[in-house]
């Protein structure tokens, strides 16, 4: 969590110095409002008014430092985050306040996307130090032997054309030296063997592997061995003397602060002893006045005891009225449930109707299919007897033209008489099969009136729950006609076109 609180510090600290517009060091309170406001937004953290209305409350102080800043900065909101944000929408919202700052030039050179990766690959390669630079010329790292093949920590040094490497970072004790020219080139290696963060630097001769101490730190010496062969390259001269020269001073003075500062530690020290003795003093100065605030206790106690009466009286006027509220809820609970379990009654009888509604379709279209069959039935049964009819008339005439044929027309009868009596085997059948079609109506039938039974029944259960669900009725039917050979669906137009055909028939035979 340390290492992600540094990462997310550099962004922080570029929209800070952003909002320094006159360079003083110092932002208004308003605008780091905005800016805590909108950090805890990205970065997911509980965001607290409160404690951000106390902190930066308005007084005659001024504008905040960056020192200032850090206390509320690290409390409530560094210390809060997990790693559970958008680093690319944390890093776009602090590019966006510090892009003007940061792009001065226009027209640009490349465009500003690219410009906003950059400027999170330099806060990446950075070194938690501010102002924020990239300093990967030195530092410890493990090297593989080349005979033994052991693992050895080494202090890296990179010049120029060449990188040196010690036993520790006084550099008393060198160990050797990796030329850097044109034929050499550093790779990037993949975790082998349990050690991590791997590179390679090939160079004519040789080939070193050296794992660095973190992701960050291998990748920063890659980018920099990478930056010394292209200067290699091009002849151009090394950055790296002034640089160098830089944080040797940067030591020196570090050196002498710490000296100082021991130097500050022990005149404290000589300072405290004093600082002891009026203590002492203060001490029993304190002591009477603790014997005065005991007499303002006993004062404070009486009144608070007063207080405590008043208050108990109110409370429990207040429990009276609460009980009353909580009685009234529960009243209310008791009608919503019982206006629920109502809703999930109609709505059971609605899927129940609308299954029974499904049930007399059915039965409907049972019905239809019924009625044509036995139509068709019908139908037959009428040709039949037509052709028998008709076949009787014939042999009616046949034995009455002439008795002197009536040999011959024995044998023709009695042909006839076989093709009758088969004919009337088929009228049989074909009254067979008009009787099961009819037990077929019938079933069919009784399955409509239990349909329009539970349907009526359903009915009555809905309108008895005061009509909220309005039952979808069939149509009306028309009455059964009963012909002859039978009940059949027919309307009294069709029935009167049978007769008709039926009567015209006959008088041509």
């Amino acid at each position: 969590m340390g290492g992600l609180k540094d990462e997310l510090l550099k962004a922080i600290w570029h929209a800070f110095t952003a909002l320094d517009l006159d360079h003083s060091g110092k932002v208004s309170k308003s605008q780091l409002k905005v800016l805590s406001h909108n950090l805890c937004t990205v970065l997911k953290v509980p965001h607290d008014p409160v404690a951000l209305e106390e902190h930066f409350r308005d007084d005659d102080e001024g504008p905040v430092s960056n020192q200032g800043y850090m206390p509320y900065l690290n409390k409530f909101i560094l210390e809060k985050v997990q790693d559970n944000f958008d680093k690319i929408e944390f890093n776009r919202m602090c590019w966006t306040l510090c892009v003007k700052k940061n792009l001065t030039k226009s027209p640009l050179l490349i465009v500003e996307e690219d410009a906003f990766k950059i400027w999170v690959i330099f806060n990446f390669l950075s070194e938690d130090k501010y102002p924020l630079i990239i300093v990967p010329e030195e530092g410890y790292m493990m090297k593989k032997g080349h005979r033994r093949k052991n693992w050895t920590e080494r202090w890296f040094v990179l010049k120029p054309n060449l990188i040196s490497y010690y036993v520790s970072e006084d550099l008393n004790d060198k160990k050797g030296d990796i030329v850097l020219d044109e034929n050499c080139c550093v790779e990037s290696l993949p975790d082998k063997d349990g050690k991590k963060c791997l590179f390679l630097i090939k160079c004519l001769d040789k080939t070193f592997e050296i794992s660095a101490s973190d992701k960050k730190k291998k990748q920063e010496w890659i980018q920099a061995i990478h930056s010394t062969l292209h200067l290699l390259k091009l002849g151009s001269p090394p950055p790296h003397k002034e640089a160098r020269q830089r944080r040797k001073e940067l030591r020196r003075k570090l050196l002498a602060e710490q000296e100082e500062l021991e130097r500050q530690m022990k005149e404290l020290q000589a300072a405290n002893e004093n600082k002891q003795q009026e203590l002492e003093t203060v001490r029993k100065k304190l002591e009477e006045a603790a014997s005065r605030a005991a007499e303002e206790e006993k004062k404070r106690l009486q009144t608070q005891v007063e207080l405590q009466a008043r208050f108990s009286s109110e409370l429990e006027r207040e429990k009276l009225i609460r009980q009353q509220m909580e009685e009234q809820v529960a009243q209310k609970s008791s009608e919503l449930e019982q206006y629920l379990q109502r809703v999930r009654e109609l709505e059971a009888m609605y899927l129940k109707l609308q299954e029974a509604l499904e049930d007399e379709r059915q039965a409907r279209q049972d019905e239809e299919m019924v009625r044509k069959l036995q139509a068709r039935l019908l139908e037959e049964e009428s040709s039949k007897r037509a052709e028998l009819e008709k076949w009787h008339l014939v042999q009616q005439q046949a034995i009455a033209s002439t008795e002197a044929e009536k040999q011959e027309l024995e044998h023709e009868r009695t042909e006839k008489e076989r093709a009758l009596q088969e004919a009337m085997a088929q009228l049989a059948q074909l009254e067979l099969e008009r009787k099961q079609a009819l037990e077929q109506y019938e079933g069919v039938k009784k399955k409509l009136e239990m349909a329009a039974s539970m349907t009526k029944s359903w009915k009555d259960k809905v309108a008895h729950h005061e009509g909220l669900i309005r039952l979808i009725e069939p149509g009306s039917k028309s009455p059964h006609l009963i012909t002859n050979w039978g009940p059949a669906a027919f309307t009294q137009a069709e029935l009167e076109e049978r007769e008709k055909n039926w009567k015209g028939k006959k008088t041509t035979e």
